[in-house]
């Protein structure tokens, strides 16, 4: 099944705003929705394994479609994680805990590059989920897919998981070893760009691309290495009338450099106010976020002081999608979080001209 064959999600809030309509109010879903904060999942998470119920289409599908039934969201986001990519090159892991582990990483091996062996194949499993979304959705939700950026996944690969989050290790081999840094980056894209044909073959209506650790290298270097990379990913959803989200985290100052060329919406973190960063990114490219995850510690009172905030921006700004400026802290109070969706919902935004 394609995307076009799929009917009803272009009369979706997240679709219309996507394709420019000026809208009542603005969409919105969440990073890591599908998931951590749902009582509903924490009880799937008793009975079954994380890597079970990733592999699992009736329960991949049910977790993906949870917070559309719990939250309202605007869009399901498809419950899977972005190491995907390394497990199709052919890197061991199990999921603990305390989140994926790797058997051995590549900042360990004598022959890095003789411990990979790409086989897009595998993630056969990741669509199944998708066909089983689209069957039990609503008629009008998109299902947004993703993966994540080469220059994120890189940094897992290098140095593994369960160590510092700054990824010191994965950083110093790519300066130490800057020929084998760009083969894997050739060899992470060619399986990235597979995954986003796979995905959009099944029936994905958005892409998002995940570079979580963007900010951990210089602007310039990341333009000069990576950027090429989140172009081509990027390129195959526009090509085939997929809206692209690009989230960038921690890139900073960098984001003036993105241009309409490279993504349709740039997903923005909570560390550069959402009003900021309009104005630094060319205007022609939409915006997503940018609430600090954090701010649902606080009490619904602040919470909601802080959310009016985003009003006066929302009213005049119609190619903005309200998001985290990250994913949902495990942790998070389920109250707060369903009283912000709830808000979002019910708030008047004062679009006079939707």
């Amino acid at each position: 099944m394609t995307n076009k064959q799929v009917s009803g999600t272009a009369g979706s809030l997240l679709l219309r705003t996507m394709a420019g309509e000026k809208t009542e109010r603005p969409p919105f879903w969440f990073m890591r929705q599908a998931g951590r904060v749902l009582p509903s999942y924490r009880q799937m998470k008793e009975k079954h394994s994380l890597w079970h119920m990733m592999n699992d289409p009736g329960i991949g599908a049910e977790v993906t479609l949870m917070p559309v039934n719990d939250f309202g969201v605007d869009a399901a986001i498809l419950f899977s994680d972005i190491l995907m990519v390394p497990y199709a090159m052919g890197m061991g892991f199990e999921f603990t805990e305390t989140g994926p582990v790797f058997s051995s990483s590549l900042a360990g091996s004598s022959n890095p590059l003789g411990q990979l062996n790409p086989d897009p194949s595998k993630l056969g499993f990741v669509y199944r989920i998708i066909d089983r979304v689209l069957e039990k959705r609503p008629p009008s939700l998109p299902l947004i897919g993703f993966c994540g950026a080469p220059l994120t996944v890189m940094c897992y690969m290098i140095q593994g998981l369960g160590k510092k989050a700054d990824f010191p290790e994965a950083i110093r081999f790519m300066y130490e070893n800057r020929q084998i840094t760009q083969k894997i980056i050739e060899m992470v894209t060619d399986v990235s760009v597979e995954y986003v044909k796979g995905q959009i073959k099944h029936g994905i209506d958005v892409f998002q691309l995940f570079d979580t650790h963007a900010g951990l290298v210089p602007a310039k270097l990341y333009n000069e290495l990576f950027m090429p990379s989140i172009i081509r990913i990027g390129r195959i959803a526009r090509d085939n009338n997929i809206p692209f989200i690009y989230f960038p985290k921690g890139l900073g100052a960098g984001i003036e450099t993105v241009t309409p060329d490279i993504c349709d919406y740039l997903s923005i973190d909570w560390q550069t106010p959402i009003e900021v960063a309009r104005k630094m990114v060319h205007k022609d490219i939409g915006l997503q976020g940018n609430l600090d995850p954090r701010l649902l510690y606080a009490d619904k009172e602040e919470i909601a002081r802080l959310l009016e905030e985003y009003i006066t921006f929302g009213r005049s700004n119609y190619n903005w999608i309200f998001n985290l400026g990250h994913g949902f802290i495990k942790d998070t109070p389920y109250d707060n979080a369903k009283f912000m969706a709830g808000w979002i919902r019910e708030t008047d935004w004062g679009r006079q001209d939707s």
